[in-house]
């Protein structure tokens, strides 16, 4: 691996040429992951990989110019200390913002290397190529800026940012709702069946924190299976399992740990107040995410809440 000091100034050529394509796939890449979703922002990106296309065109004519028809292979990861970029184009669904962040980046980093090589670079010639390049990777932050102003309309922007929440809501607020329900609500009966049962909190809080891992266990393992997301959009399983059940045992262990505390009134007292805001936690997200009436939704969630409390309740005290 060479530094970029080290370079000729074929070299630098050479790779500025293959900068070009590599970023011309890279946008081609996302614009074809955007397209289902998002299609006013895949024609965004079209447009900016053509741009890439036709300033490779430029290079590659002085390239031959200078140096003839035969091409050096050398790219970004043969050359220490240029710029490395995570390859989100492999990732599915892609995240609107994180795509347009992402190549702003991309056209911003890339141009500021160059400026820093220009600074180091003792060949006039290496030096005002350089320069040259720099220049280009801040006509193409322009055009995307251009670009997002022409293809990017208020209206188009409406319509993906609404389709973008949607996104949200089915791969991470909904699994996460799921599991939150599910924790905070099963594990009541168990949890204060064993608190009135034994009124002994060590009891009481071993019995919470093995009905918190199951469900958030079982959770997992039922979110992740239930469908493979690829006809509903509703992304990655593994994802998705993680969120539900890490959300199940949160949502069981919030009103376990109060029997930490060795006084059984005061820990039941607490206990009781952690179920309150659980319940109208998830009565907020329903109203917020899930366009549910907030009075609604807490009467639901409440008196599933209630029965579940006072069947652990009962069973606990018989």
């Amino acid at each position: 691996m060479k530094r970029f000091a080290d370079l000729s100034e074929q070299e630098v050529l050479a790779l500025a040429i293959s900068n070009e394509e590599e970023d011309c796939r890279i946008y081609l890449n996302i614009a074809e992951g955007l397209r289902q979703q998002y299609p006013s922002s895949a024609q965004l990106f079209e447009g900016m990989a053509a741009e890439e296309t036709r300033h490779r065109g430029m290079l590659y004519d002085l390239y031959r110019t200078k140096f003839g028809e035969f091409l050096p292979l050398v790219r970004r990861q043969d050359v220490r200390g240029f710029i490395k970029h995570r390859p989100i184009w492999l990732v599915r669904p892609l995240g609107l913002d994180e795509v347009r962040k992402y190549a702003a980046e991309i056209e911003y980093e890339t141009a500021r290397f160059y400026r820093r090589a220009a600074a180091q670079a003792r060949d006039a010639s290496v030096r005002e190529l350089l320069v040259t390049l720099a220049e280009a990777e801040d006509k193409h932050e322009d055009l995307a800026e251009k670009l997002g102003e022409r293809v990017l309309t208020e209206d188009a922007r409406a319509r993906e940012d609404e389709t973008a929440r949607r996104m949200f809501v089915l791969q991470y607020v909904q699994p996460g709702l799921a599991g939150l329900m599910d924790g905070s609500v099963s594990t009541l009966a168990p949890l204060f069946a064993a608190a009135f049962a034994t009124r002994n909190t060590w009891e009481t809080f071993l019995v919470g924190l093995a009905a918190s891992v199951g469900a958030g266990i079982s959770m997992a393992f039922a979110e992740a299976l239930s469908d493979d997301g690829s006809l509903t959009g509703r992304g990655a399983p593994v994802l998705r399992g993680s969120i539900c059940g890490l959300m199940t045992f949160l949502g069981g262990i919030g009103h376990t740990l109060p029997y930490l505390i060795p006084s059984f009134p005061v820990a039941t007292v607490a206990a009781f107040v952690v179920v309150a805001f659980e319940l109208a936690a998830i009565s907020y997200v329903r109203y917020r995410y899930m366009d549910t009436p907030f009075l609604a939704a807490a009467f639901q969630v409440v008196v599933g809440g209630v029965l579940v409390f006072a069947a652990g309740i009962l069973i606990g005290s018989s």
